[in-house]
C-alpha cells in the first residue's frame, strides 16, 4: 500500500483568504479574550509588514494599521478539514482525517484510475491550487511515515526500501513524538531517529512512555496504525461570511464562484450530482432572501453551476445589505452523465442543448422552457403535453408519421393543386370523455412543395382543415 499525507500548514487562514478577492492584501487571524486580543496567525504579507504570531492587537497597530482582521474560529477550521476529505474521497475510498491538519489517503490502488503517482500527484495539487489551499504531500508505505515526512518535505515519493534511510535522518522534533519525549532526546543530544534507534530497546522503555516504542515501530512499518475512514456526508452546507455589507449583485460573485466551486468539489467526492439547492442570503435586521434553484437533470460542474445561480440571482431585488452567503443542497441523486459519441460533432464554442436550456430556465424563468410528453391517445390534440420535467420520451402510441407543427386550431385552407400524398387515415376516439372526433386525415404537398397534414370529417364532402405543417 501507498499512502499520502496532505498537510494544510495555513488552513484557518486559507479558509479565510479563500473569500476574499485580494488574497495578498495583509490579513491576520485574531484571538485571545476581548480585552487582550492577539495575532494568532498571518500571510506573508502581513509578515513583511514586521508582524508576529503571539503579538498583541495593540502592539501591532502601533507597527501599522494597513491589515485587515478576522477571527480565529477552530470551529471553521474543523468544518474545512472535514471539506478536504469530501474532495480526497473522489480519489481513494480509504481517507481518513487522524491528524489534525491532514487527510490521509491511500493512493496505490488509485493508480489504475488515475494514472502514475507523478500525474496522479500533478491532479491533486492542480484542484487544491483552484480550492485555493496551500499544501505539502508525501507518500510512503505507512500513514505514519507520510505524515511525519511532510512535515519536512513535500514532493517526496518513497518506497519500503527507501523508508528507513529517510526516517534515520529524520529530526527528533518532526517525528511526532511526544512533546516531553522529543525535548527528553534533544536534551540527551539526540537529534534524528538514527540515533534514538541505536539505544536499547529496554533503556527506551524504562525511561519513556511506552507510547514513544510504538510510534517509532509504526514509523517503520512493523507495527500497524489503525485508522478511522471517513464517509461523506448525506448533503452539503457551506456559509461565506463578507468582509462587508453587500449591496449589489457584481460584488456576490466571487463569493458565489466560490461556493457553487466547493458543492461541485464535494458533488465528485460523493459521485452524485445535484437537482435542487438554495442559496441563503443573510441580512442584518430581517431574514434571510432565499433563492432556490431547481435543475431539471442533475449537474455538477462548477461553472455551470455558478451560471445557473447567476442568472437567477440578477433577477432578485435585494431587500437589504448582504451579511453573508449560505448555500445548502440536500438533494444529491447519483450523477449519470449523459452518452455521447467518441467525436463530436458539436461546432466549437456552442453549449450541449442541457447547459443551454439550464441557461435559458435561469435568465427566461422555470415556465419558459418545457418538456414534450407523448400521451396514449390517439387525438393529435391530445397526444401530448408540456411539462416541466425532462424525461425520456417513450415511442408514441402511433408510429404513423405526424407534423412536428401542430396549429393550436385548425382552419380551413384551400389546397388547390395540391397532390395528395398518402390517406386518408381514419382516427374515431374520445367517445368515452365527451371529445368524441371522427376524421379523415391525408398528407399533402402543396405547389410551394410544403407538406401540410389535413383532414375532413368524416361523411363531409367540404374543404379540408388543416391541422399541421411537417418540418
Amino acid at each position: 500500500m501507498r499512502w499520502a499525507c496532505i498537510l494544510f500548514p495555513q488552513l484557518a487562514l486559507d479558509a479565510v483568504l479563500r473569500t476574499r478577492a485580494d488574497s495578498d492584501a495583509p490579513l491576520v487571524l485574531l484571538s485571545g479574550p476581548t480585552q487582550r486580543r492577539v495575532l494568532q496567525t498571518m500571510n506573508s504579507a502581513a509578515r513583511e509588514l514586521g508582524l508576529r504570531p503571539g503579538q498583541s492587537l495593540t502592539a501591532a497597530q502601533a507597527i501599522t494599521n494597513t491589515f485587515a482582521m478576522a477571527e480565529y474560529e477552530p470551529a471553521e477550521i474543523e468544518r474545512w478539514h472535514q471539506f478536504l476529505a469530501a474532495w480526497a474521497y473522489r480519489f481513494s475510498s480509504h481517507v481518513s482525517l487522524h491528524y489534525p491538519r491532514a487527510v490521509l489517503m491511500e493512493v496505490q490502488s488509485s493508480y489504475s484510475l488515475f494514472g502514475p503517482w507523478p500525474r496522479f500527484e500533478s491532479l491533486l495539487r492542480k484542484e487544491l491550487t483552484e480550492l485555493g489551499f496551500q499544501h505539502r504531500i508525501v507518500v510512503a508505505p505507512n500513514a505514519a511515515a507520510a505524515r511525519a515526512l511532510v512535515n519536512c518535505h513535500d514532493g517526496l515519493a518513497v518506497d519500503e526500501a527507501q523508508l528507513q534511510k529517510m526516517l534515520a535522518q529524520h529530526p527528533v522534533d518532526r517525528l511526532g513524538l511526544e512533546r516531553s519525549a522529543a525535548i527528553a532526546f534533544s536534551r540527551m543530544g539526540i537529534r534524528n531517529l538514527e540515533q534514538i534507534l541505536r539505544l536499547p530497546r529496554d533503556s527506551i522503555a524504562r525511561r519513556f512512555s511506552k507510547e514513544v516504542l510504538m510510534h517509532i515501530d509504526t514509523l517503520l512499518g512493523a507495527r500497524q496504525l489503525a485508522l478511522a475512514c471517513y464517509a461523506p456526508p448525506d448533503y452539503f452546507d457551506s456559509r461565506i461570511e463578507l468582509n462587508f455589507e453587500v449591496e449589489s449583485h457584481q460584488a456576490l460573485l466571487f463569493p458565489l464562484r466560490r461556493l457553487t466551486a466547493d458543492l461541485a468539489a464535494y458533488l465528485a467526492g460523493r459521485d452524485s450530482g445535484v437537482q435542487r439547492f438554495t442559496l441563503h442570503m443573510e441580512h442584518r435586521d430581517r431574514e434571510d432572501t432565499l433563492l432556490p434553484i431547481g435543475l431539471l437533470n442533475t449537474e455538477r460542474e462548477a461553472t455551470m453551476l455558478f451560471e445557473l445561480v447567476r442568472g437567477r440571482l440578477e433577477q432578485v431585488q435585494l431587500p437589504e445589505p448582504v451579511l453573508a452567503l449560505r448555500l445548502i443542497a440536500r438533494d444529491l441523486p447519483v450523477f449519470v452523465p449523459e452518452r455521447r459519441e467518441l467525436f463530436s460533432e458539436r461546432a466549437h464554442q456552442s453549449l450541449p442543448w442541457e447547459q443551454l436550456r439550464e441557461r435559458l430556465r435561469a435568465r427566461l424563468g422555470d415556465d419558459a422552457v418545457t418538456g414534450l410528453h407523448i400521451q396514449a391517445d390517439h387525438r393529435p390534440e391530445r397526444a401530448w403535453q408540456t411539462s416541466n420535467e425532462i424525461a425520456q420520451v417513450a415511442s408514441p402510441t402511433n408510429q404513423r408519421l405526424r407534423p412536428a407543427w401542430l396549429l393550436d386550431e385548425p382552419v380551413i385552407s384551400e389546397f388547390a393543386g395540391s397532390q395528395i400524398l398518402a390517406g386518408p387515415e381514419r382516427i374515431e376516439s374520445g367517445w368515452w370523455d365527451g371529445g368524441d372526433i371522427r376524421r379523415d386525415y391525408y398528407l399533402l404537398r402543396t405547389q410551394s412543395g410544403q407538406l401540410a397534414w389535413a383532414y375532413r370529417p368524416v361523411g363531409d364532402s367540404g374543404p379540408l382543415m388543416l391541422h399541421g405543417w411537417f418540418a
